[in-house]
């Protein structure tokens, strides 16, 4: 027997030409719902480590200017500075961070005290749109670091 000219069966073709490429538009709708979520969490992480980054840095400088001003006033304003500048430079607002200062013993001018300076900073949320209205925060970070006050200045 020969094979007929005739057009093929349509009920036998049910679903074969209505599922073509639908593999490609579950394919991105699948890919844009995982790939979002881990893009942001991989954001945020990096703010984190951007933030440790800051606060260890900040203090750091701090200690070493607060120990090399001649007096606790300057030494003070010398830290904050430098905290405002370290924490500008990794892009974190400054009203994010804080700072605390603490000498053994007391008279942080004199010479062989230990200057604890300790770096606050909280991280927000990133492409949060109404973070001022609604404050969402990663984490709190810390640092600390000690300079003893020499002799010599």
């Amino acid at each position: 027997m020969r094979p007929s000219n005739r057009e093929p069966d349509a009920s036998r073709d049910i679903g074969g030409d209505l599922e073509q490429g639908s593999a490609v538009v579950e394919f991105v709708f699948l890919s844009l719902l995982l790939m979002v979520p881990l893009v942001y969490f991989i954001i945020t992480m990096g703010q984190l480590q951007g933030g440790s980054f800051a606060v260890v840095g900040a203090a750091d400088q701090a200690a070493k200017v607060f120990v090399s001003q001649p007096d606790t006033a300057s030494g003070r304003a010398a830290a904050e500075h430098a905290v405002l500048l370290a924490l500008a430079d990794h892009g974190h607002a400054v009203e994010d961070g804080g700072l605390n200062i603490s000498c053994e013993p007391a008279d942080c001018s004199a010479a062989g005290s230990a200057v604890t300076v300790t770096v606050h900073l909280t991280v927000p949320l990133p492409f949060v749109p109404f973070g001022e209205a609604v404050p969402l925060y990663v984490g709190q970070l810390s640092a600390s670091a000690t300079q003893l006050v020499g002799r010599f200045r």
